[in-house]
C-alpha cells in the first residue's frame, strides 16, 4: 500500500520544490507526493484513492476560482480522515482563523519551513504505520 500526500497549489514550480525537498523520501517509497493545480482537481483526487491512502493534504489558500478556503469545507466533507493544513503568503490573523474554522489542521507560511513541514509528515506516517 502507498501513502500519499496531496499538494493543491496553482503555481507549477511549486511541484518541483517540493520534489526537490522530499527528493529522498520519494526515491526511497517512503511515501508519493501527488499535484493538483486547482480545487477541482484536488476534489476530483481525494475521493480516488485506489491502491494508495491520503495521509495529509496540503493546499494553497490563494488560486483562481475556488479558492483553498472555500474548497475545505468540501474536502472536509469528503474526506474527514485527512487532515488538511493551509498555506499562504499572508498568515495574519484573520486568515488563520477563517482556515481553522473551516477545518485546517494548520497554517503554514511562505515562504515554507519544510523542516516543520517534514515534521508533520513525519507524524503522519507513523500514525498510519
Amino acid at each position: 500500500m502507498t501513502v500519499r500526500v496531496l499538494v493543491v497549489d496553482d503555481e507549477e514550480d511549486v511541484e518541483v520544490l517540493f520534489r526537490q525537498q522530499f527528493r529522498r523520501d520519494l526515491r526511497a517509497q517512503r511515501f508519493a507526493m501527488e499535484f493538483a493545480g486547482s480545487a477541482a482537481q484536488a476534489l476530483t483526487r481525494i475521493t480516488d484513492t485506489g491502491e494508495q491512502t491520503l495521509i495529509l493534504i496540503l493546499s494553497d489558500i490563494n488560486m483562481p476560482g475556488m479558492n483553498g478556503l472555500d474548497m475545505l469545507p468540501e474536502v472536509r466533507a469528503r474526506r474527514p480522515d485527512v487532515p488538511v493544513i493551509m498555506i499562504t503568503a499572508y498568515g495574519d490573523a484573520e486568515t488563520r482563523r477563517t482556515a481553522l474554522d473551516r477545518g485546517a489542521k494548520g497554517l503554514l507560511t511562505k515562504p515554507i519551513d519544510f523542516g516543520q513541514l517534514r515534521q508533520v509528515i513525519e507524524s503522519r506516517l507513523g500514525q498510519t504505520a
